[in-house]
């Protein structure tokens, strides 16, 4: 295998996808999906592509097998978040590579990923690796909007384009290092959400006569009793099995602390001891508590006028067994009895086994290419579109193979300068060839 030329072809291939703007809203994936497409049919390869609505794309490919065994997917998604291209110190559509890092919005969600899932696909056409499971790969539309565009109007209209008995997805945290031992992520489990709005409501009147009756007043304490105050500890299955592997692994008080994460008369002490840098820390503590974030405020409608009410949207990701009661209880209990709580529908988490084959060779891949790295299983704090997929009956894994780079180079999805290195986007693709290899063929 040539892989200094599948490390140009695959950081090419992340410039390109980088290179296509398909911010969401409005998403505009069409014209970067016919590009895959059409690397696809140079290949061979006849690629499918289907539009939810007019420059709302989708493409899925097949590579048979013969029929052993149910099928694997590969799965992304190219639409990515807004960016603020004057806080950026490379365009963020420009896909630049600068001292062998690839800048660009999408470089860690996930164009690199759908850059590295392509590349392989290829590679087991090239190399006419004999399948014992159809290997099908699909990059999708709109998952930042919630996917009902992408994932979810595949799964409704085309299931059997997409169904498979396994999937690799996108994942939360890819790596982790502490006490220099190397743990890699593969997400076993994912939030949902129950986004809530908040709202007060005072007196009106006329702002040249203040008084202490006021919906904003009201709000700004609730608020800042949410913002302050996190909701309970709560542990699942996933972010119990991650905490206690790592804590298999590292030195006794280390191990303590870790373990420590998990008693609520332990809890805070033993967060605050962890040497995990502040992005990481973010991360795991999101994957034990219940998290409501207030995101957008309105009050008022003419500056001269005290507002008789005042209201807060809340993005809330909820842990696996939460269910609307637990949570109303839990909020409340933060912000007060006199603030009202809407809530939207929750979507509830996602969570399975994993105690599974393919969980089982990444691993092995994984020990293969960095020896004394260990896989643990992880949380994913946000969403993806895996509950799409789920929903066929697909076990969904995720897992995307980064090696951590330090501070600087974590947590920059959805972040101002993101960007992925080319020594990580070479040893994501030999990692994944791998998996696919050893999972498809048997080899």
């Amino acid at each position: 295998m040539d892989w200094d030329s599948i490390r140009n072809q695959v950081t090419r291939t992340l410039q390109d996808l980088i290179r296509f703007d398909t911010t969401n809203p409005p998403g505009n994936e069409t014209p970067c999906v016919e590009h895959i497409a059409a690397i696809l049919k140079r290949e061979g390869i006849e690629p499918v592509v289907l539009e939810s609505a007019p420059g709302r794309g989708n493409v899925v490919a097949r590579l048979p097998g013969d029929g052993t065994l149910p099928p694997l997917l590969l799965m992304g998604h190219v639409d990515v978040v807004p960016a603020e291209a004057d806080k950026w110190a490379q365009p963020p559509f420009s896909g630049d590579l600068v001292d062998g890092v690839v800048w660009g919005r999408g470089a860690t969600d996930m164009k690199q990923m759908v850059a590295m899932e392509l590349i392989v696909f290829l590679l087991a056409k090239r190399n006419h690796l004999p399948l014992k499971r159809d290997l099908i790969f699909m990059a999708n539309a709109d998952e930042e909007t919630g996917g009902s565009m992408g994932a979810a109007w595949m799964a409704r209209h085309h299931p059997d384009l997409v169904r498979a008995e396994y999937a690799l997805n996108e994942g939360g945290p890819t790596s982790i290092v502490l006490q220099d031992k190397v743990f890699y992520v593969c997400s076993t489990a994912e939030k949902g959400s129950a986004r809530f709005t908040l709202r007060a409501r005072g007196e009106p009147g006329h702002a040249s006569q203040p008084h202490q009756d006021h919906s904003i007043l009201y709000l700004a304490r609730a608020l800042t009793q949410l913002i302050e105050t996190p909701l309970p500890l709560q542990v699942c299955q996933s972010a119990r099995a991650h905490i206690e592997a790592m804590a298999r692994h590292v030195d006794a008080a280390t191990g303590k602390n870790l373990l420590g994460l998990l008693d609520p008369a332990t809890h805070a002490e033993a967060f605050a001891a962890l040497p995990l840098p502040a992005p990481q820390k973010r991360r795991l503590s999101a994957a034990l508590h219940n998290t409501a974030v207030p995101t957008i405020l309105k009050a008022g409608s003419k500056i001269n006028v005290i507002p008789a009410e005042a209201e807060c949207q809340v993005d809330c990701r909820v842990l696996p067994g939460t269910t609307p009661e637990l949570l109303e209880r839990q909020v409340r209990a933060v912000v007060g009895k006199d603030i009202e709580i809407e809530f939207s529908p929750m979507h509830p988490a996602l969570e399975s086994d994993p105690n599974s084959p393919l969980f089982e060779t990444i691993r092995a891949v994984i020990e293969t290419h960095e020896p004394g790295a260990h896989l643990v299983p992880g949380l994913i704090t946000g969403g993806t579109d895996a509950k799409s997929m789920t929903q066929l009956g697909t076990k969904v894994l995720g897992f995307v193979p980064m090696r951590y780079e330090g501070p600087a180079m974590t947590g920059l999805a959805h972040n101002h300068n993101e960007r992925v290195s080319v020594a990580n986007l070479d040893f994501g693709v030999r990692v994944l060839w791998e998996v696919v290899s050893r999972f498809c063929g048997g080899a």
